[in-house]
């Protein structure tokens, strides 16, 4: 999926500051498989994200997916764009307490329109992917912090998404966990079938990406490619 990022801007008001949280940003993504956003607390990494993933709107500049201009399409086609271009995995995992395993990671199928059956059988599939083949009964409370997020991963892939949107993915996790989530997303991005943009403070998880980008006060600072 190609992402063209033109002169993108996004502004905050925060008291009465207001704060330019993306700054005149220029990028093209789609080239490479893992791409890590790095920069220090406040530097814009997570509002890029959520301008790309649709959360978001810039007040200026353009964002154009495969050709589409992201500004113009309405909250519906937002919407449509969020559940069917791409996905999210957050630092906290964003599981319902409530239902399995196997039940967070169908229901955005079920959401979808498809059969209990079907979500079900893909779910599993995806459980049996990312190594929580025998956990698909548990619920959230039952699991580890590291076995969340791959129920997390599998459920931000039953949509077949072009590119999943990672903020922090490994930031609530012990390093051993952590490591585990890098090496899953690492496998998952190079399939081809979905790329993977993910936000990091952590420069060990940023040098394992096929490219870094660095963001400093809103600005894109540095972006280099890995040989």
């Amino acid at each position: 999926m190609l992402i063209e990022i033109t002169s993108v801007s996004r502004t905050y008001q925060r008291g009465e500051e207001l704060v330019k949280a993306v700054d005149d940003v220029t990028l093209t993504l789609g080239s490479e498989n893992l791409v890590a956003i790095t920069g220090a607390s406040g530097s814009g990494k997570s509002t890029l994200l959520h301008l790309i993933g649709g959360i978001d709107r810039p007040d200026a500049g353009s964002i154009k997916v495969d050709g589409e201009e992201l500004s113009d399409k309405s909250d519906d086609q937002q919407s449509e764009y969020r559940r069917r271009k791409v996905s999210f995995i957050f630092q906290f995992f964003n599981l319902l307490p409530t239902l399995t395993a196997w039940e967070n990671v169908a229901m955005p199928r079920v959401l979808d329109g498809s059969s209990m059956k079907v979500a079900r059988n893909d779910a599993c599939e995806l459980l049996e992917l990312v190594g929580l083949g025998n956990r698909i009964n548990h619920k959230p409370s039952e699991l580890s912090g590291g076995q969340m997020q791959r129920v997390a991963i599998a459920r931000s892939l039953i949509m077949k998404p072009g590119v999943v949107l990672a903020d922090e993915p490994t930031g609530n996790l012990d390093s051993e966990s952590g490591s585990s989530v890098l090496e899953l997303l690492r496998k998952i991005a190079d399939t081809g079938e979905s790329s993977v943009i993910m936000v990091t403070h952590d420069p060990a998880i940023a040098a394992e990406a096929d490219r870094e980008i660095v963001m400093r006060d809103g600005k894109v600072v540095e972006s280099r490619s890995r040989a």
